[in-house]
């Protein structure tokens, strides 16, 4: 209990930052920095010290990468590898080579200048995707390359995680050289370990897990295989961020990535938060006068040369200077990856703590920068490019913008028969169900099938239901079609939803709480059965129409009335 009211001091102090920050629609990761620097040792007033704190913070950069695993499955990262090997690695490579080369020009060791590129070279996913979105810019050409840029750098800077711990061992160049490469050959044998342990043990888990149908042993046995990597990992002298990432690539290639996102995001946003946190701890504001002139000029590198580099690769792709010129405004930002780098490379004394305050200082100046150049990407690019403004969307990319997607909750019969009509029709969908069996059904179909609870919000975020231009829940459980209904209003209102109901009861419940339309399936079977009957007897088939559309019209009343007659 020793450390108690310090816990309760963390939490009022990070509530109220990081709310009056989401208020004013500033990235969260900043107001867990100022948290940081708030609490931390360097300014007034009270002081949060907790060892433990700092452990468990180690484990949010873990999450973060087991996360950014999953979206870049090893068949992904295949059928990507053109865009990785070209735009995102590329832009990496060069930023780390230039702004490490100027850093090492300046003054700095090699080490410390080669950790200075590879931060610099990092741009904010969230500042630039929550901008993006916010300006309605998301779709356009230049938005998707920018973010598309940024995701991809994430994969592509995890061999920093393997090479910066390494630096700061005191031995000869030779000696150092012979050590990454040792480096890099555990990691290699770091992946295959993972790689065959997942292809092998992670699937009949999973399997096994999900018949219990029970979340709680579901999330426990997520943090087990994403802690048992970091730990395997990190027996072999690599990075626990690394062990993360191995983990969530090889359930990327699972039917449950869904959940498991959802399942692991709340660990991942509370411990990633208590990082960033011991991130603002280790900023010392008083230190800024004498180093002011090395943070600014640190922070224009990070901008200048991300915008030249980046605009001068796409330009050679696109051939187009506005998509070109955005695209370098959208990635000069820095980003939250590099703050994880600062704090390995202090770690692991490849920087002193001077160069720390210097690194720490340029990143947040630039984040701050960054993210008026993306907020004024337009005019900008409007004064630098004197030519007529073209639509930000080609044809192609309109046409991809308006295509229809649909999210199936359930994939029993009913499930199933929609996404066959769906899939006949070419209509792109995702469908979820929490029977696993289902699941290996309809992947076996050729169906975007995933395993996951329609009734979790977390899932909802994950497969961005927000986005879908229909939800149709057919699950045979009227609560939690109702729970799905109730985060939908609230949440994406804008959605249409349709539900299967087994009665009229049910429908109305449903209807009542939202739902577009509801049909008793019970109703409907009897309808069918009378229009076929109808058919035979030989009634036209426009008569038919009429009658069936009336009783659903009037709410199903003239079943109703004659279930309420009844003896």
């Amino acid at each position: 209990m020793e450390h108690l009211a310090q816990i309760l001091l963390l939490l009022a102090v990070a509530i109220t930052i990081v709310v009056t920050f989401q208020r004013l629609h500033i990235p969260t990761s900043l107001g867990y920095l100022l948290v940081g620097v708030v609490l931390g040792p360097y300014t007034m007033g009270p002081v949060v010290s907790m060892p433990e704190l700092q452990t468990l913070a180690e484990f949010g950069v873990v999450f973060l990468l087991f996360t950014i695993g999953l979206n870049y499955s090893i068949p992904r990262l295949n059928a990507l590898r053109h865009q990785i090997l070209g735009l995102g690695t590329g832009q990496v490579v060069f930023t780390t080579i230039v702004a490490g080369t100027v850093m090492w020009l300046a003054g700095l060791p090699p080490e410390a200048a080669f950790v200075f590129g590879a931060v610099f070279a990092q741009s904010s996913t969230t500042i630039i995707s929550s901008l993006l979105t916010e300006q309605g810019e998301e779709n356009s050409q230049h938005g998707r390359l920018g973010l598309a840029m940024s995701v991809f750098q994430d994969v592509t800077a995890v061999p920093f995680l393997v090479i910066i711990p390494v630096l700061g061992m005191s031995v000869a160049a030779d000696v150092l050289a012979l050590t990454v490469a040792g480096a890099l050959a555990k990691a290699v044998l770091a992946f295959v370990l993972v790689f065959f342990a997942g292809r092998w043990l992670l699937g009949p888990l999973f399997h096994l897990v999900t018949r219990r149908r029970s979340l709680e042993t579901f999330t426990l046995a997520i943090l087990l295989v994403a802690l048992f990597a970091a730990w395997t990992t990190n027996s072999l002298g690599l990075s626990l961020a690394f062990g993360g990432f191995l983990a969530g690539m090889m359930l990327g290639e699972t039917e449950f990535r869904h959940q498991v996102e959802s399942s692991v995001s709340p660990f991942r946003d509370v411990l990633l938060g208590l990082f960033f946190i011991g991130i603002g701890m280790r900023f010392d504001p008083s230190s800024i006068p004498p180093i002011w002139q090395w943070a600014v000029f640190g922070a224009l590198l990070i901008l200048v040369s991300k915008i030249l580099i980046v605009a001068l690769m796409v330009y050679r792709t696109t051939a187009d200077k506005r998509v070109a010129w955005r695209t370098g405004l959208m990635m000069s930002v820095g980003g939250e990856f590099g703050l994880a780098l600062i704090a390995i490379a202090l770690d692991a004394s490849v920087l002193d703590i001077e160069l720390g305050q210097v690194a720490i200082t340029s990143v947040l100046l630039s984040m701050v920068a960054g993210a008026l150049l993306i907020r004024f990407n337009g005019p900008i690019v409007n004064r630098l490019v004197k030519m007529p403004a073209a639509a930000d969307l080609s044809a192609d990319e309109l046409k991809e913008a308006a295509e229809q997607r649909v999210v199936v909750a359930g994939y029993g019969r009913v499930g199933h028969t929609i996404a066959v009509l769906l899939h006949s029709r070419g209509i792109p969908f995702v469908a979820v169900d929490t029977d696993i069996q289902r699941v290996a059904q309809g992947r076996l179909d050729g169906h975007q099938v995933f395993y996951g609870d329609i009734t979790d919000p977390g899932l909802l975020g994950v497969i961005q239901v927000e986005r879908a231009s229909l939800l149709i829940i057919t699950v045979d459980d009227a609560e939690s079609a109702l729970g799905a209904l109730s985060h939908m209003r609230t949440v994406c209102p804008q959605v249409p939803v349709i539900v299967r109901s087994r009665d009229l009861e049910s429908s109305t419940r449903l209807l009542n709480a939202g739902a577009t339309h509801a049909y008793p399936e019970m109703i409907e079977a009897s309808l069918r059965l009378g229009a076929s009957a109808l058919q035979i007897l030989n009634v036209p088939e426009e008569e038919i129409d009429q009658m069936v559309q009336g009783v659903r019209d009037w709410g199903y009343r003239p079943v109703l009335e004659r279930d309420a007659n009844e003896p």
